[in-house]
């Protein structure tokens, strides 16, 4: 007998779980919800996959749907400190992040490198995103235990190279299997080249983003193109589900919110670098940029978290700031009492006081331990304590974002973005991370498959320069 298509990300009765979830961390109170839930057999949702192995009852799954509805409507006590109306967060920040025809944040500010070290430095960030999400992939959803046990049992921890098979242990193997999608091209003696990662795609969707309509895209234009570039197959989480709205006839930005409880996890997040690389210096702008990216699929701290990671890339990109600087910048676009700027805030502080770096992230998995694996508070959090503790490093960046756990593919790849970047060029990034890629990438967006880094650095480096359109949008 064939067995049912468990669809991952969408499934209504594991979505009701994950939403009671992101009731209660965003101010909302579910339990009546809850019981009316449990009271019905409904179950708890996956801890770490995307679907539960059964299909529910067709009466679960009906009121699950239900459920999901009620649940939205229930008014939050955080809307002060956590709004998603752009106005309203540029009340609370400090950063200017208006494009006002002719104003701060039209146009990108000289980045201080100029013509080919510009392009070398964006390249350094390209092979810095491949690196760091290739070195994540084999661990994405193992637990931080079984991280350190399998990089101990093959005497790479401290992390400091790509993770092995040869001499793993067979029992501390069966006890810690791999992750099945990326053993294949992920483990050290396996990689052959970039291998297709959402880490990497949605940065190519955004080079066609802005090469069709420039800086002034709006929202909808972001919906359209994943309609007519992005395969449903490789969304997750907040995006499969909004892809799934739009497909029912939902406009945006309310595809951020019907029967999505991703909506605050990392995914516009890993959305975010070209926003950033392509306004060096004004870190306002780019973070408006990433705005109207994230508000298809992200509310609240999912939408700071873009904006955050746009803005430190963007003033990353001038060439003229260290990390923590960068990380200095990347608060000011994010409200300052929000969840997301006290965890950042945390993840530095602590950085700062211990020389061990585990130490930093066993007190911020205890810290964060009631979050979602993806969500992108812990994450973020987790970020910034990896690039504040490696001091612009980029050995250090990578692995010590990949060896924290949580999302590592994602946070992996956003760290060898900044500290690429911070490098300036490619040849000043370790050739053991760099080898192996072959300047090739695999993808099924548009026509990148096997594309080089070094292309999508001039690529990238064209859209830095181009004009700004004289209108700016409301987002």
């Amino acid at each position: 007998m064939t067995p049912p298509l468990r669809l991952t990300w969408v499934q209504p009765e594991d979505l009701l779980g994950h939403e009671l979830r992101q009731a209660q961390e965003d101010g909302r109170h579910p339990a009546a919800v809850a019981a009316r839930w449990r009271r019905a057999g409904g179950p708890h949702s996956p801890h770490r996959a995307g679907a539960s192995p059964h299909p529910a009852s067709p009466y679960l799954r009906a009121l699950s749907q239900d459920l999901l509805d009620e649940l939205s409507d229930l008014p939050s006590g955080l809307t002060h400190k956590e709004p998603t109306d752009f106005a309203r967060i540029q009340a609370l920040c400090t950063a200017d992040l208006s494009r006002k025809p002719g104003g701060v944040g039209a146009q990108p500010s000289p980045s201080g490198r100029g013509g080919s070290g510009e392009e070398a430095a964006l390249h350094a960030a390209w092979l810095g995103r491949a690196a760091g999400c290739l070195l994540g992939k084999p661990v994405e959803k193992l637990p931080l235990k079984g991280i350190r046990q399998l990089a101990e049992a093959t005497g790479n921890w401290p992390l400091t190279t790509w993770f092995t098979d040869r001499g793993l242990p067979p029992d501390l193997k069966a006890e810690y299997p791999w992750n099945r999608r990326s053993v294949s091209t992920s483990l050290a003696e396996n990689i052959d080249g970039m291998p297709e990662d959402d880490d990497l795609n949605y940065p190519l969707l955004n080079l066609l983003l802005l090469q069709r309509h420039g800086r002034d895209f709006t929202t909808t234009d972001v919906a359209r193109l994943w309609l007519d570039e992005l395969p449903a197959g490789r969304t997750f989480t907040a995006e499969r589900v909004a892809y799934r709205n739009l497909l029912d006839g939902i406009e945006p930005p309310h595809t951020a919110r019907h029967r999505n409880p991703f909506r605050e996890w990392i995914g516009a997040l890993i959305r975010a670098d070209v926003h950033g690389w392509t306004n060096p210096g004004a870190p306002g702008a780019a973070a408006e940029q990433a705005y109207r990216d994230a508000v298809l699929t992200h509310t609240a701290n999912g939408v700071y978290a873009a904006m955050f990671t746009a803005a430190v890339i963007a003033e990353a990109a001038t060439g003229r700031s260290d990390i923590h600087t960068c990380l200095r910048t990347g608060l000011t676009v994010v409200p300052p009492d929000s969840r997301l700027a006290r965890a950042i805030h945390h993840a530095v502080q602590l950085a700062g006081q211990h020389e061990d770096f585990d130490r930093v992230v066993d007190e911020l998995h205890a810290t964060h331990s009631t979050y979602h694996w993806v969500h992108a508070v812990p994450n973020t959090a987790l970020l910034a304590a990896a690039l504040t503790h490696a001091d612009g490093d980029f050995t250090a960046s990578i692995c010590r974002a990949v060896s924290g756990g949580w999302d590592t593919d994602s946070n992996g790849a956003t760290a060898g973005s900044i500290a690429g970047l911070l490098a300036g060029a490619p040849e000043a990034l370790p050739s053991r991370w760099t080898t192996p890629l072959k300047n090739r990438l695999a993808t099924t967006i548009g026509d990148f498959d096997g594309t080089g880094f070094d292309t999508l650095a001039e690529l990238t480096a064209r859209l830095a320069t181009r004009p700004s359109p004289p209108e700016a949008p409301h987002p």
